[in-house]
Order: C-alpha cells, then structure tokens, then sequence
C-alpha cells in the first residue's frame, strides 16, 4: 500500500464514524417522517412520540409530576417531548454508528424501538386495539431500511476503477443520503398535511358554535369586587392567562360535529347519547367559578376564575334516572373519561348536592378554547381538578368508588378532595424592593363553595391585621384583598392567612400537595430601601 493510499484510508476512517451517525440520524427521522401519515390515517394520538409520551405520563411517579410542574409549569409537556426526541437522537446517533460493523443489528435496533413505540401505543387508556401500533412499526420498517440501506453504501467499494482499501461508495451513499432525507421530509409533511384536516375541520366546528343566551344568566360582578391595584390577580382570568395542568402532550382537537357524550352505569334507568347541538338546545346557565388545581403550590399560579356556561349536571344525571346516595341511588362515583383516556371521578353527591356543578361548554363568553375542553368539560366548584374538572368529556358513567379508581387516584392521590381554604400574596413580590413608606400589600384568597370572610396579614412576627377585602363575587369565586403597609427600611417578612364561610382558619402547618392539595401560610420576604 502506497503512502498515498494510507493517507487516503486514514481519513476516510476518520469520516466514517461520523458519516454513520448520519445514517441513523437519516434512519430516525425516516422512522419518524413515515409514522405521520400512519398515524393520520390510524389516529393521531398513536403516533410513536405522543404514545411514548404519553405513556411516561402514565408510570411518572407523583412526587416526579409535581417536580415537573413546579419546574417547568404549564411547559412540562414541551419539556417532556424535547427529552423523547433528543433519547431517540442519541440513540439513532449510537445505532448508526454501530451498522458501519453490526448492519443487521443495528436495523433490529430500529424496529426494537418500533416495537416498543406500538406497544406503547396499544397500552394507553384511550388505545382503539391492536391498529394503534402501525405507525411506530411502519416507521420502524421504514428506518431499518434507511440505516441498512445507507450503512452499506458505507462499507462498499468505489463503484468503478477499482478501489483503496477502506474506501466505500461516496457517491452512492450520497445519492441514497439525499433521496432519503427528500422523501422523509415530504412524508412527514404529507402525514402533517393529513393530520392538519382534521384540526381545521375542529377549528371550523368552533368557530361556527353560536353560544345561546343563558337561561340562568351570572349575577352581575358587584361593586367593588375588582380591586384596582398594579400586580393583584384580576378578578376574571382571562382565557389565554388561565392555567392548564392535565397529561395531554398535545391538545385533543375534536370536531363538535361528530362529538359525542354518552350517559350510562348503575342507576341509569335511560342511559343517553348526546351530541353537542342536543347541548346547546338545552337550557344554559352561567356562573363565575374559580377552579384550582390539586397541584397548586402553597402560593402557587395554579388557580382561576372564569365565566362558564354550561348544562347543569344535576339536571342531566335526574333525567337520566340518577339519584345521590342519600336518596337512596346505587353509585357514589361518577366517572368522567376523555377523548384521550383520561378518567377522572367525581363524588356523585357533591355533584347533585345543588352547587352550580356543570358540563361547561363556554368560557368567558366564547366556546370552550381546545386548550380548556372544547367541547365540553366539567366544572365543579369546591373540588379540586383531578376529582372534578375532566376536559374534552365523551363518556360518563356511574359507578362507585369501591368499584372503580380514576386515573390519579390509581397514582395514590385521594379519592375525594374538597378544595383548601387559601390565600396569596400577589404584590409585592418575592425579593421585591420598594421604598419606605405605603406599600399596598394585596392578593387573591379562594375556599370555593364555602366563600372567603376574612384575610389577614402580619409583618415579621408582629400582630395579625385585618385587610381590607373586596367584594364578593359568590361563595364559588376567590376573593380580592388589600393591606396599607407602612414600610419601614429593613428586610421584612409578609404572611397571608385567610378565614372561611364557615369560620376556619387556614392551617399554619405545610403539606405536601399530595394526596389532597398544599395547605400552609404564603408568605414573601421583601426589603424595604
């Protein structure tokens, strides 16, 4: 061998490694590019990111989601898609690398990941069977074939005019390169073009809903019950500021027209399928309601209040022949499942016990956002999210606690979970630094269907004092509250606490958010300049 053709092997060596990291990065979004249309065709929610997504929501540890949530907040889910896309990079990195020696085995590397991607898919809770795996093992097919391909472009010799040892086929590999970069690229628009029809046909299904007047329109917000100052929480939340805290790694968009809920289990003597026009038909009321999350931190962002519109549940289960336990009905649990799997249970007295409990189909005056349940979800005031507020709602039926445990309740939260009396402190902020003299102290406080009576506010260690509080909207709405603080120079310490309709005062004692929702004082440390 020519010293030439030493130089010549040693740099294509050199090369190769990184070429054949290529090849699986080709191979990976070959696999990926070819799953789109699979899954447009099959169901969006089975294509292999979402299901693997979805099932690591799934077996996440409680104590992991709420680190996750305080984390990242309403960015977990984008988080979480950022970490399975940069696994399976690495790994399609690593299988490349490995079919410049083990072709084969690297291409039954890629269909392992197929088939774990279809398993997967075939487990979650809202899988529709055995055709939920295609498109992880179509796009496993496609990949291995890709990498198998590409991988021996790199271990061929030179086409023609004989060859170096440790050559391989440039031009071959770049050619094959090329074309499987073009033809995945037009694959996965194609499958997003598909999948794109059925969001626009969802979006129009929204944008044509007319919501009718409520029957039972909301009492007016009263005088005085929207505090104006700089950096407290307005009185209604907005919907694009209103939190969101579910496991959906991507929003289900659901077409009204082909939407529908049904109504069956023990005590329904005359079980029903309703479609969204047969909700709208029926009588509507309206109610400014603040919702909460079992999540929500002491202090935490977690909480809002909206104006929903809605069918009274109640109304909706007596029409179908339910009664509560204390007259005598057989279920104590209802169950309330989502379009993507989701369950989530909510005690059947509490729900026919007279609250304002609704399935929600407008907020704020429009229908529903995708984000928020479109289209339709429940709202129960007075209980915690996880027990209560189940968005994009297809199914409810009737059971009891004993028979059946939701979603979260399976993941060791409770079964039952009345919201916490709370109170936060909104302005100043943690490590603010305002300047001697007034300061206005002011936040929000919620213990909703008990209603808020009172909220007080210590400085350092120093006497309880009353705020001032503002109106209140109902017993269902957090409350607005105000303290003039004379600031004096110093680092000083703000705590909040807050009084019940019924007369209890919030407990001083921190908990955990699990199994039942954060109790504790808020409090910010401030220093006065």
């Amino acid at each position: 061998m020519t010293d030439d053709e030493k130089k010549t092997r040693k740099a294509h060596g050199a090369i190769r490694p990184a070429l054949g990291a290529l090849s699986g990065a080709l191979a990976g979004f070959a696999a990926l590019a070819v799953a789109e249309p699979v899954a447009a065709w099959v169901r969006p929610q089975a294509a292999p990111v979402l299901a693997v997504g979805g099932a690591a929501i799934d077996r996440t540890p409680a104590a992991v989601k709420d680190w996750a949530i305080r984390e990242f907040g309403t960015d977990d889910k984008l988080v979480l898609r950022a970490g399975i896309l940069a696994v399976l990079a690495l790994s399609a990195l690593a299988l490349g690398i490995l079919a410049l020696r083990f072709r084969r085995s690297a291409a039954s590397g890629v269909l392992l990941f197929g088939a774990i991607g279809g398993a997967a898919a075939v487990a979650r809770p809202d899988s529709a069977g055995i055709t939920d795996a295609l498109p992880s093992a179509v796009g496993a097919v496609a990949g291995a074939a890709v990498l198998f391909l590409l991988a021996g472009r790199l271990r061929a010799p030179a086409a023609e005019g004989g060859s170096v040892p440790g050559d391989w086929d440039r031009r071959g590999f770049l050619l094959a390169a090329t074309a499987a970069a073009a033809a995945s690229a037009g694959t996965g628009a194609l499958g997003r073009a598909l999948q794109g029809v059925g969001s626009r046909n969802a979006a129009a299904s929204r944008d044509r809903v007319v919501l009718p007047a409520p029957a039972s329109p909301a009492p007016a917000v009263p005088t005085g019950a929207r505090l104006r100052i700089p950096g407290i929480s307005p009185f209604t939340t907005p919907n694009g500021d209103f939190y969101r805290v579910d496991t959906a790694l991507a929003v289900p968009e659901v077409d009204a027209t082909t939407w529908r809920l049904r109504i069956h289990g023990e005590g329904v003597t005359r079980p029903v399928t309703l479609s969204y026009d047969d909700l709208l038909r029926r009588e509507l009321i309206e109610r400014d309601i603040t919702l909460t999350c079992v999540s929500n931190e002491v202090g935490g962002p977690y909480v809002g209040n909206a104006r929903w519109t809605g069918v009274r549940l109640a109304g909706l289960l007596a029409e179908c022949g339910v009664r509560p336990p204390s007259r005598g009905g057989p279920a104590d649990q209802l169950v309330a499942r989502s379009v993507d799997g989701m369950t989530i249970g909510s005690p059947v007295e509490d729900l026919m016990d007279g609250r304002d409990a609704l399935l929600a189909l407008g907020m704020n005056g429009r229908p529903l956002p995708f984000d928020h349940g479109f289209p339709a979800r429940m709202v129960v005031p007075g209980l915690y999210g996880y027990v209560s507020a189940c968005k994009w709602i297809e199914d409810l039926e009737l059971t009891t606690f004993d028979a059946y445990d939701a979603y979260w309740v399976r993941r060791d939260w409770a079964r039952e979970a009345p919201v916490k009396t709370q109170s936060r402190i909104d302005t100043p902020k943690p490590f603010a630094r305002p300047k001697a003299g007034p300061v206005m102290v002011a936040g929000v406080a919620w213990a909703q269907h008990r209603g808020i009576d009172g909220v007080e506010v210590r400085v350092d260690d120093g006497p309880w004092q009353e705020a001032r509080l503002a109106a209140e909207g109902s017993r269902d709405t957090w409350r607005q509250w105000s303290f003039a603080w004379q600031a004096s120079k110093g680092s000083h310490t703000l705590t909040v606490r807050a009084t019940d309709g019924t007369g209890e005062v919030q407990p001083e004692r921190r908990t955990r958010t699990v199994p039942d929702g954060a109790s504790g004082w808020h409090s910010v440390v401030v220093t006065v300049e």
